[in-house]
Order: structure tokens, then sequence, then C-alpha cells
């Protein structure tokens, strides 16, 4: 009876999710086409009788802005995250992308929209091209594309599928065939997050988040302009166009690198003196992104 009973509590007692499926009838079904993401007057918390982890937060992101969120722990940059995929529903305020209020989108659609590149990999057993395409959605020539991108294939997608059986070589370790074991153990930490990288590619999003991705995959993300980015690595963030600070959930700075670190005693001068950031790395950082 102890389990009869626990499965009607978790039925009819636990808080579910907001519909998976909703009328999007008036959403364009390239939504979101833009990238524009703006957070007005957000609060969240994660139960009722906890205090808010985000406090009247705002936050507008123009369409293709990269983006640095940084703060110390708990200020509130996973939380950001949260509310974006609407892992919990927000207290007050708003979150629009391209101008819809996201609270109106089923939560396929939103987090279809969506992507993001997380400190682990989740990867499963199977080929690589299953993970990259587990609902089988796309063409063999798309995820090709997204391995050539994502520097997991060096070669050309035209002579990879022509021996995608064949033996791997050097400059093409990876095929669609090749084998991914659970959790992606047989590669290394890296390729991990080339393999994440790749995912992101292949859905083709508006909007990437990048959660304490490693320095060589954000840097790799540096060549796809079409992309509005979220990251939050302080070292790979010092050439992004704005770096936004978090202080116990809300916004205390919201500028560009070079000034936010010429700002006495601003909380990003800090952080980059804690972490050997000079105005010097910050500057020649941006003139290679100039000039790339």
């Amino acid at each position: 009876m102890n389990t009869v009973e626990r499965i009607v509590y978790y039925a009819n007692q636990e808080e579910q999710e907001s519909p998976h499926q909703l009328d999007d009838g008036v959403l364009p079904a390239s939504w979101p086409s833009e990238g524009q993401v703006e957070l007005k007057d957000v609060v969240l918390k994660y139960r009722p009788e906890l205090p808010p982890v985000l406090k009247g937060l705002s936050i507008s992101i123009k369409p293709r802005e990269k983006v640095g969120i940084v703060g110390r722990t708990g200020a509130g940059k996973s939380s950001i995250m949260t509310a974006l995929f609407r892992i919990v529903e927000l207290i007050s305020g708003s979150i629009a992308i391209d101008g819809v209020d996201i609270s109106t989108v089923g939560l396929t659609k939103l987090r279809s929209g969506l992507s993001i590149i997380p400190q682990e990999a989740y990867l499963v057993s199977g080929t690589l091209g299953s993970n990259l395409d587990p609902f089988e959605l796309y063409d063999d020539a798309q995820l090709w594309d997204a391995l050539k991108r994502s520097h997991l294939v060096e070669q050309s997608k035209e002579s990879q599928s022509e021996n995608v059986h064949d033996e791997k070589t050097p400059e093409a370790r990876f095929t669609l065939d090749s084998h991914i074991d659970e959790d992606g153990s047989n590669l290394s930490a890296g390729e991990r997050s080339l393999v994440s990288l790749a995912q992101a590619l292949v859905n083709d999003t508006k909007v990437l988040i990048l959660d304490e991705a490693t320095a060589s995959v954000d840097y790799k993300t540096d060549t796809y302009e079409q992309y509005t980015r979220l990251s939050y690595r302080l070292r790979t963030i010092i050439s992004y166009d704005r770096i936004c600070v978090l202080d116990g959930g809300r916004v205390v700075e919201f500028d560009t690198p070079s000034t936010l670190y010429s700002t006495p005693n601003s909380i990003f001068r800090e952080m980059c003196d804690h972490s050997s950031i000079s105005l010097e790395d910050i500057l020649s950082e941006s003139k290679k992104k100039e000039t790339e």
C-alpha cells in the first residue's frame, strides 16, 4: 500500500511542469530567428519558502551579441539558465526571445529553440550520429557539417561520406558510425565537449549558452556569428561584446570588458585581478577578434 500511496502522491500532489505543447499558431515556425533576449524584472525562487535567487533582474541582449555573465558563487548565474529553459517558473517579471514572452510558448518549442553546451557532456551508448540526432530529424549532410564545424573531423564531408565505413584516419578519427560508450567514457574530456558543440550546431538555434564550457570550445564558437551567446568563463569572455556582473541575484555591472576593468573598485576588475587578467590582455583579445 505504501507504493500505491506514493504513486498517488506524486501523481496528484507534486508540482508538474508547464505544458510541453501549446497552440503556437501565431508563432513563426522559424522562431527564434534573431536571438534577441530580454529579461525584465525577473524574480525567481526554487521553492515558495526559500528566498529569491534572482531579484528583479533585467538584461537586454541584442541579436548575435556575445555576453559574458559573471559573479561570485551564488550570484545567480546558473539561475538565469534555469529561467531561460523554464526549469523553474518565474515568480514575477518576464523573459522574451525575439519579442515573444516565453511563458506563452510550449516547453518543447521553447527548449528546442535554445542550445546549451554544459560543463559535462550528456552522451549515451550508441553511435556518434545517434548522439547528434537522437530523433533522426536531420540528414547526414547536416550532421557531417556539424562535425566539421566543431573540428571533430577536418577533411571534407564529401570524402568522408564516400569512406564512412572505412578505417579512421588521423585527419578524421570520427565518423557518424563511430561508437560512443555510455557517458562518452571512450572519449577525452575535450572530445566530449566538442560533441556537445556539434549537437548545438546540428540544432542550429540562435541562442547558445555556454555553461562553464572549456576554453577550447568557447574559442571555437567565435566563428559562428549567427548565435547570441551567453558564457560564464572569465578568461574566455574578456573579448565578448559586454559583460554582465551579478551579485546577490541582481545586475550590478553591465558594460564592455575594458570599461568595467577601468572602473575603480568594480567587481569585474577584482575578478580579473584574482585571475591575473590585465587591461592589456583584454585589449589584445579584442584586437584579435577584430582581425579574425
